[in-house]
């Protein structure tokens, strides 16, 4: 067998250079409508463009001393500035590049202090029901913005009432001392920036307001809000912030913890194993763990991931975001008011008809079964939709419920169908899934 040595691209300076002039688009296939973007998002060009480029250089990172290894040793520390200038981290922060979301709140699960309680609402994903320990508490879906956050605050009150004074301070809780705040047992409260079911946007900057008011700290899951609004950790006043790649059109298998850096130095590493330790000694658990993002990404790290998301941060600090969301809204509003034109369609909400959200609706067809629209959808006419619950199963259910209730009809199926948008929808794209559910909606009736 020969082995050939393909030179790179492009001259190492070359390649150390920034991506700002990639273009934001993505890519796709001719002919396929992919209105599935809430799910996995398409792969920005900028992504791909980054990893191609870097792939030549492709070596370890952290563990060697060639010219290839500290080029990608350089490369996944630029990213992980990269993603933690874009979401706003603040120094003393904390960005450990992980798996996806899931797998973010899954390590800052591990990482709370022993006694925290978790503060949750019944609407959240399943990533961020599922982690948290027992004794959490779920608040009900709210009715409204506003509604979520007197409930917060009511029972962040009711917990901080029986608290032992001075704990929390002790416990690594959410406030230093003096800072003139109550102390307590450790609380989180941890919420989603949008809704993956409804892409209702959550009142991030005055939920973390109650938080702070009460010495809690507050995690976001921003898989949904990242990739349709810029999210600022600093601006919102939020603690802790998840984000998976593959919904930020980077589809290469990375997720992001971004935080407050105390806790998650102060826990045992999320994996154990090379690159997490400073010292292993002779003895079975001699071991000084690593501090910092280390601590928790033992093993070789996902290089290529972490260079994608970068890439995608970049093009889009470089974009006009102002421009991308009205674009994105019109878009919306024009799927939504086709939707509410067919018969036997009925949307799924949580809050009013006009509350914020992003690009991301679902629906029912009365009388037909999701999972067989979905699979016509595909095959007819190929748009390409999600059907299902959406890993969300209380919330779910609970609206499908409502939209029986409110819409009076008795032959809602017990599964949706979920249309999402992002960078490359169109309104063809729109226009066709409309047209595609006209044609399944008048031919059902026949």
């Amino acid at each position: 067998m020969t082995v050939t040595l393909v030179p790179p691209p492009a001259p190492l300076p070359a390649l150390l250079a920034p991506a700002s002039s990639r273009p934001l688009d993505v890519l796709g296939v001719p002919g396929q409508t992919n209105l599935d973007h809430a799910a996995s998002a398409p792969c920005a060009r900028a992504a791909a463009d980054a990893v191609a480029e870097l792939l030549p250089w492709y070596a370890s990172v952290h563990r060697g001393a060639g010219a290839l290894s500290r080029r990608c040793t350089l490369a996944y520390e630029r990213a992980r500035q990269t993603v933690g200038d874009f979401f706003g981290a603040r120094p003393g922060d904390h960005v450990i590049f992980t798996r996806n979301t899931t797998d973010a709140l899954n390590l800052l699960a591990r990482a709370l202090p022993a006694g925290t309680t978790v503060v949750t609402f019944a609407g959240e994903h399943h990533a961020n029901l599922l982690p948290w320990p027992r004794g959490s508490v779920r608040l009900p879906v709210p009715a409204s913005p506003g509604e979520a956050v007197r409930a917060l605050d009511a029972a962040l009150t009711e917990l901080r009432r029986d608290a032992t004074t001075g704990t929390a301070v002790a416990a690594g809780g959410a406030h230093p001392a003096g800072s003139g705040h109550p102390a307590g047992p450790p609380v989180l409260v941890a919420v989603t920036g949008a809704s993956n079911v409804t892409g209702e946007r959550w009142p991030v900057a005055e939920l973390a307001a109650v938080a702070r008011r009460h010495a809690a700290r507050i995690a976001v899951d921003a898989a949904q809000l990242a990739p349709h609004a810029p999210v600022d950790v600093a601006a919102l006043g939020v603690d802790y912030l998840a984000v998976s790649g593959h919904k930020l059109y980077a589809p290469f298998g990375a997720g992001v913890l971004l935080g407050r850096g105390d806790w998650l130095d102060a826990a045992l590493p999320y994996l154990a194993g090379g690159g997490a330790t400073s010292h292993v000694g002779d003895a079975t658990h001699e071991v000084r763990w690593a501090a910092g993002p280390a601590r928790h990404e033992a093993g070789t790290p996902n290089l290529l991931g972490a260079v994608a998301l970068a890439a995608v941060c970049t093009a889009l600090a470089d974009a006009d975001r102002d421009a991308l969301h009205a674009r994105e809204q019109a878009l919306l509003a024009r799927l939504r008011q086709g939707l509410a034109a067919l018969p036997d369609v009925v949307e799924l909400r949580t809050f009013g008809p006009d509350a914020p959200r992003v690009g991301i609706v679902s629906f029912v067809v009365a009388g037909r079964d999701s999972a067989e629209v979905a699979a016509e959808l595909a095959a007819r006419h190929d748009v390409g939709v999600r059907d299902g619950l959406f890993c969300a199963h209380p919330l779910a259910r609970r609206l499908l419920t409502e939209a029986a209730a409110r819409s009076g009809r008795r032959d809602l199926p017990p599964t949706a169908l979920r249309a999402s948008l992002g960078l490359g929808s169109t309104a063809r794209d729109v226009d066709r899934l409309l047209a595609a559910l006209a044609e399944l909606v008048g031919s059902g009736r026949g």
